[in-house]
């Protein structure tokens, strides 16, 4: 008889997580408390507008393109791909902006408009960290279960490369002097929901990927990708239960065998978790079940920031680029004000995605879907939302003006905000924290929850609250090895399941729309 897996939410991670497993065979129901699948990769849509919820990048497409191999196919047959050139345009506070290429010429003399001598480091950059990915990719690939996995020989090599105690910015000046061209290539620090300042320097590989593998647009959004994977799975036999949330997951001791719904109860022979970590281990599992990963232990530990956020239906076109990062001019002020002091700014970072000039599926003719998100404290007692909203909302129009989109306000004929206490309440996010458990190195590898959760048998964890971390490209990748360790321990032959790279391979190409 076929094994059955439930899995708790169709996020990206359990997506990805159902296709790998009805593919090697086992029986799988995805449970979502949501209406819609896809999580924080879901898509708003209202007055002919539509708006990916949360990511708005799509990076490295090789690892889903693999999961949908999985299945018989490939993402080139199931999503519309677009790769920008320009991938985005950074714009400083400070003054100028790069257009970031990965033509290496066109790149290197955006450089040299800010510093003449930085330019040859870009490709000094690019060979180092093409080594230092391809040396990386056993950590991203294979769990990380207990210290004799973190003290292996292959990882104690690399640590001369990685450079383990050395922040992003840090590691950069080593190519590059001037602040404003390390910022170009450390803000992705911001995926992570970190400062590049704290950001542990192997993230360095970020911007690298962006480079070697492109920025990509999925047309109809990020969300169009989560609701291929979801015909996919569909197809594969998984049932996708949405409007159902999990009430609470079954045991018999520390064994799970099943979860309860509004709707009944549901047996399991394992239990995959791609919720939130923080807000499911807390709401979901009796505290006493729990050693490591107790409600004292989860409190004390540190999360990501936050996100404001602003979804758009303007009148008219922006002559402005895909997408935009305006950094903030004092940079280094603007993360203390997020990171320590959890208050807001006064001149907050931000970016704009203006979509509608890449993929007019998103808007009525004549109109712009405009995404605005500015990161901020996650949920912290110094700031009101109930009071702030307003006024930040007031901030941020003033100065997109700024930045060149004009009056935006006046032209708005849709408009939805959320806010950390949002993010909390309504989308069930620890804190608020929209990039999960803070990538610190006492929050890494086997010190992040375990994909085969330490703390119970028979579950196991997908997503940005364990290894590797957050982002789509790694969240695909736990659900990779999430998934070969539940397979391993079912008995299940995992042939369809990619087993840890040995060697480098080429980028997968995707054509450009």
């Amino acid at each position: 008889m076929s094994k059955h897996v439930v899995i708790i939410g169709a996020g990206p991670g359990g997506l990805a997580s159902s296709i790998l497993l009805a593919s090697a065979g086992v029986k799988v129901t995805i449970v979502e408390r949501l209406p819609i699948i896809g999580g924080r990769t879901s898509s708003i849509e209202a007055n002919g507008y539509k708006f990916d919820l949360g990511p708005t990048f799509f990076l490295y497409p090789r690892v889903l393109d693999e999961i949908f191999r999985a299945a018989g196919t490939s993402l080139r047959d199931e999503v519309d791909m677009i790769r920008l050139d320009p991938q985005y345009r950074i714009q400083f506070g400070s003054g100028g902006h790069i257009d970031a290429t990965p033509d290496i010429a066109r790149m290197e003399a955006q450089i040299s408009k800010f510093a003449p001598a930085d330019a040859p480091g870009f490709r000094r950059f690019l060979a180092e960290n093409r080594v230092k990915l391809d040396r990386m990719q056993p950590c991203l690939e294979n769990p990380f279960l207990n210290w004799q996995d973190l003290v292996n020989t292959r990882l104690l090599k690399m640590l001369p490369l990685i450079r383990p105690l050395q922040s992003v910015d840090n590691y950069l000046k080593r190519f590059f002097k001037d602040d404003r061209v390390r910022l170009a290539f450390c803000f992705q620090s911001k995926y992570l929901g970190m400062s590049p300042f704290r950001c542990p320097s192997l993230f360095s590989i970020l911007s690298f990927l962006e480079y070697e593998y492109g920025v990509w647009h999925p047309v109809g959004g990020c969300a169009a990708v989560t609701q291929a994977m979801a015909r996919v799975a569909r197809q594969l036999g998984v049932d996708i239960r949405t409007g159902e949330p999990v009430e609470e997951i079954l045991f018999r001791g520390r064994t799970s065998v099943g979860v309860r719904t509004p709707t009944g109860s549901l047996h399991a022979d394992s239990i995959v978790v791609n919720a939130d970590f923080a807000r499911a281990m807390t709401r979901l599992v009796p505290n006493e079940l729990r050693r490591r990963w107790t409600d004292q232990k989860i409190a004390r530990k540190k999360f990501s920031c936050s996100t404001f956020m602003m979804y758009l239906g303007v009148e008219g076109h922006f002559e402005q680029p895909h997408h935009l990062i305006n950094i903030s001019k004092d940079y280094v002020k603007n993360l203390d004000e997020i990171e320590n002091r959890h208050v807001l700014s006064s001149d907050p970072s931000f970016y704009v995605q203006n979509a509608s000039v890449t993929d007019p599926t998103l808007a009525p003719k004549g109109h712009s879907t405009l995404y605005v998100l500015s990161p901020v404290t996650h949920k912290s007692d110094n700031v009101d939302w109930h009071r702030e909203t307003s006024r930040f909302r007031k901030l941020l129009f003033k100065q997109m003006a700024d930045a060149g989109y004009g009056d935006v306000e006046s032209r708005v004929r849709y408009e939805k905000i959320v806010t950390p206490a949002d993010w909390d309440q309504r989308y069930e996010i620890h804190k608020g924290a929209t990039f999960n458990l803070a990538h610190s190195l006492d929050q890494m590898l086997n010190l992040r929850p375990h994909n085969r959760f330490e703390d119970l048998d028979g579950v196991y964890l997908v997503g940005g609250g364990t290894h590797p971390g957050s982002g789509l490209p790694v969240i695909f990748e736990s659900a990779r090895i999430s998934s070969r360790l539940l397979l391993e321990d079912l008995g299940v032959q995992s042939g369809s399941v990619h087993e840890p790279r040995l060697a480098p391979t080429e980028p997968t190409t995707l054509k450009a729309a």
